[in-house]
């Protein structure tokens, strides 16, 4: 994607966040005040505001009736030209991860993205290398929160975790993004529907050595799984390659803390942290 064009997408994102934070305070709301008004985080506003995070177009519906804004955020949402948010090889799994009815996730490395703090998911896209730019920076990190809205759905899919010990220790963006994390997993943990598992150090025994991996069942109750190399990914159909994997996962949660442990885990954490 030729870099010209990526930096008037994520223009096009920070116009429409100025546009918002305009009429916001012509109408004599703060981001609180509003966030308040529509049932939101404050953050959620700031983020839409300093353009690090998309207006969805339902939101926009929402925001112009409060501030009587006669559908200018949602014609300016509407007309928002087209960027690309995900790396093509990942577009697929990103299209059936939006539709999925249940959700089995293993992590060692990183945080699951759909559990990450905006803080933590710029921390994680600053670590690459080559590095990204600013613009591409914020298209990555709005983009992955944009994922996240499929724990909130009024139906959201059955969403199990498990994830190593390892990577709650590790700092990535600093003692202060770490705590704001772990908080963030603890409530998570108490969400209905999902599942919060920690595989613990100092196992000697670990059903999935080879690295992380996702299964996803769609609403046709076909069952797919997902793994990422460095340069790549595979989005995995064959029932025999699937069921090699669902097996590994089940086991996963036959070792790891089960839910209660877990939050006992990060309770003691963020006490430490």
């Amino acid at each position: 994607m030729p870099p010209k064009k990526r930096h008037k997408n994520a223009s096009a994102l920070k116009m429409v966040g100025q546009l918002l934070a305009n009429y916001r305070r012509a109408a004599g709301y703060t981001q609180q005040s509003l966030a308040t008004t529509l049932c939101l985080d404050e953050e959620t506003i700031a983020s839409i505001e300093q353009g690090r995070r998309p207006l969805k177009s339902d939101l926009a519906e929402q925001l112009d009736e409060v501030l009587d804004t006669k559908g200018s955020l949602a014609v300016a949402v509407a007309n928002l030209p087209e960027y690309d948010k995900y790396p093509l090889w990942a577009e697929e799994f990103i299209d059936r991860e939006k539709e999925a009815v249940s959700i089995d996730w293993f992590e060692n490395q990183v945080l699951p993205g759909l559990l990450q703090t905006e803080d933590y998911a710029r921390a994680v896209f600053r670590s690459k290398e080559p590095p990204l730019d600013a613009d591409d920076l914020d298209i990555q990190v709005a983009a992955r929160l944009d994922r996240q809205d499929i724990l909130q759905r009024k139906c959201p899919p059955s969403a199990s975790f498990v994830i190593s010990e390892a990577v709650l220790l590790d700092r990535l963006g600093g003692d202060a993004v770490r705590r704001e994390q772990l908080r963030r997993l603890r409530r998570d943990a108490e969400l209905p529907g999902l599942s919060l598992q920690i595989m613990p150090l100092g196992r000697e025994t670990h059903a999935a050595l080879s690295g992380p991996f996702i299964l996803l069942e769609t609403p046709d109750h076909e069952h797919l799984a997902y793994v990422e190399t460095q340069r790549g990914s595979m989005l995995v159909s064959e029932a025999n390659e699937v069921s090699i994997l669902a097996r590994k996962y089940a086991m996963l949660r036959t070792q790891a803390l089960n839910s209660e442990e877990s939050r006992s885990l990060l309770d003691r954490l963020l006490g430490e942290a």
